[in-house]
Parts: C-alpha cells; sequence; structure tokens
C-alpha cells in the first residue's frame, strides 16, 4: 500500500534532521515525504543530503500547522497519508505496522501510534486522544509507565505528531479546519471524522518517541495556552450534536470558569482570558460551521455519547479497550 507522509516544521532545524533520517530508516518507505516549512529562520532546511522522495513547500509566511498540513494533502496521490512532527522520531516498522493494522482492519479510517517519552521511552507520551463530556481533551495514558499492548483498541482520535489517515476521508471531511492555526486540531478533525462515521484505532506496535511542543514553546507556554484553549471552545460548539450540545454546555461552561480561575493563580491571567475572549468573538464563524457540520453528520448521538469520557477523577486510570 503507497503512502506519503507530511512534516510541518517550524524551527526545528535539529529535530526536523534526527526525523528525516528515523523517515529515511522505515521498513517500508514511504512513496512521498512533503516537509512543509512555515517560513523558519533557522535554517532549518539546509540539512544535507536529503533523499529525493523528500518535496521541501517553503512558505513565506508561518500559516500555522492545519493550513500547512492542507497545503500538502491536496498534493498527495496515495490512499494513505502520515503526519509525523518534526519532534517525533518513529521505530524503523512505523510505516509497517500502521499499514498492517490498515489491511486487517479496513472499517478503520484513522490510525493513531503509540508515543512514547524521548527522554525516558520507558513512559507513556500518550495513547490516543481522548475526549470529555466537558470538553476537555487530553492524551490517554500521558506520563504513564509504558507497558506492551498485544491487540489494537478503539480511541476518540489519534495525536497528528505521529498518526495515518486513509486519504479519502481527509478530503471527505475537508482536511484541518485553518482557523485553528494549531493546537486541538487534529482533535477537531478526529470529531468531525466521527460525525462522517469513521473510526480511529490505536495501534500499540507503532510506536514514535515524542518530545511534545518543542517548537512552540512548550505546553505551559502562553503561545500554548491561548490556541489550545480558544480551540478547545470551537471543537465543543462546532461538533458536539444535537441534544449533547445543549446538554453538556453548562459543564463546558463550567470547566472554561475554572480554567480561567486556574490560569489566574498560576500568572497567565492575561493570556487565557484573551483566549476565551477571543474564543467567544469567534463563535459567529464557528456556528456556521456546526450548522454544516451537523447537517452532514452520518452518526446517532448515542453513537457519539458512547465515545465520550464521562469519568470524573483520573480517567487514564480507568482505560477500557
Amino acid at each position: 500500500m503507497c503512502i506519503s507522509i507530511i512534516i510541518v516544521n517550524f524551527n526545528g532545524h535539529k529535530l526536523l534532521e534526527k526525523c528525516l533520517h528515523h523517515v529515511e530508516a522505515q521498513t517500508v518507505l514511504p512513496e512521498q515525504v512533503f516537509v512543509v516549512d512555515n517560513a523558519s529562520t533557522d535554517g532549518s532546511l539546509d540539512i544535507p543530503g536529503i533523499s529525493g522522495r523528500v518535496t521541501v513547500m517553503r512558505l513565506a509566511d508561518n500559516v500555522g500547522f492545519a493550513k500547512a498540513n492542507n497545503l500538502a494533502l491536496a498534493r498527495c496521490r496515495t490512499p494513505f497519508v502520515a503526519l509525523l512532527n518534526p519532534d517525533a522520531f518513529p521505530a524503523p516498522d512505523w510505516l509497517e505496522r500502521l499499514l498492517a493494522a490498515a489491511s486487517v482492519y479496513p472499517e478503520y479510517s484513522m490510525f493513531g501510534s503509540r508515543l512514547v517519552s524521548s527522554t525516558n521511552p520507558e513512559l507513556l507520551d500518550g495513547d490516543g486522544d481522548q475526549y470529555h463530556i466537558s470538553g476537555l481533551v487530553w492524551r490517554e495514558g500521558h506520563g504513564f509507565d509504558f507497558k506492551p499492548e498485544q491487540e489494537p483498541w478503539e480511541v476518540f482520535s489519534p495525536c497528528a505528531a505521529a498518526a495515518m489517515y486513509r486519504t479519502e476521508a481527509l478530503r471527505q471531511a475537508g482536511g484541518f479546519d485553518e482557523d485553528f492555526f494549531c493546537y486541538v486540531e487534529d482533535v477537531d478533525l478526529g470529531f468531525r471524522l466521527r460525525l462522517l462515521g469513521h473510526r480511529c484505532l490505536q495501534v500499540p506496535d507503532a510506536v514514535v518517541q515524542h518530545m511534545g511542543s518543542a517548537t512552540t514553546g512548550g505546553q505551559h507556554s502562553d503561545f500554548a495556552i491561548y490556541h489550545g484553549h480558544r480551540n478547545l471552545v470551537w471543537t465543543f460548539f462546532k461538533n458536539m450534536p444535537g441534544v449533547l450540545f445543549w446538554l453538556l454546555l453548562p459543564l463546558h461552561v463550567t470547566v472554561n470558569l475554572a480554567a480561567l480561575f486556574w490560569f489566574s493563580t498560576r500568572g497567565q491571567g492575561r493570556v487565557i482570558f484573551k483566549s476565551k475572549r477571543d474564543a467567544l468573538s469567534g463563535l459567529p464563524c464557528i456556528w456556521g460551521k456546526r450548522c454544516y457540520v451537523q447537517a452532514n453528520r452520518a452518526v446517532s448521538v448515542g453513537n457519539i455519547f458512547k465515545l465520550l469520557d464521562k469519568h470524573i477523577f483520573h480517567p487514564t486510570l480507568n482505560r477500557s479497550k
């Protein structure tokens, strides 16, 4: 089966070089690799010996993770496409394992990798993305001990740091929402794919070492807090279907108010308030998108409700496969 890889880079020179070396070491080589560079200023593309299968797309401006992926997706001609962050370093059989899973499980359109910490491979960085009834999201198992799993299991959506999709499904969903720029855009995409009837399989033997937020200042930077918490609101408003939207809206409002308080106590009050203010100001546009997304929904509200995480405390402790 043919596959393309998309790597979106922004000032990740050494990381990108290491990532490409891992791609070249794959037991199943991709037909083409697209490196989309978001106007890096660190000489990111000055990498000696880049393979001929690598197509470099140099952008004049930083258009964000979402749009950069869409630009490369428009040029993909393979039935599968894998997304890989520059700070993600796949095991040699990563693509082989993902493609094997796609062959065995043709009813799935999204395939998640098993992310482990690049600094301590005995710790999980994530086993797919979970979506809570409140609208919060997280990587399942993050920070927990790595324990070998034998069989794949279904998760809400894959973490796009290292994921594979059926190209036709991505195009059916319209790709990433470019207004998101970055952060939570993969969960939004996964939610929309779910609403169209597509499913996500977590592939435990497709292992990738991941640093996480290596080029955006870390998960707790103002940049990450702003985009992540703005996009949490947009994801909920756009995708939560039918009666679930109205039933869960009070809980969603509550967790957003709690976030305002929590980050204010951490000295990030200005950025979290700006995040929520801009989220609210963008709701008219998001509501228009919601109308389109919900009009094309192909699954029942009950189907989506079953997929949502409903735990109160430590949801990763209670994973059911």
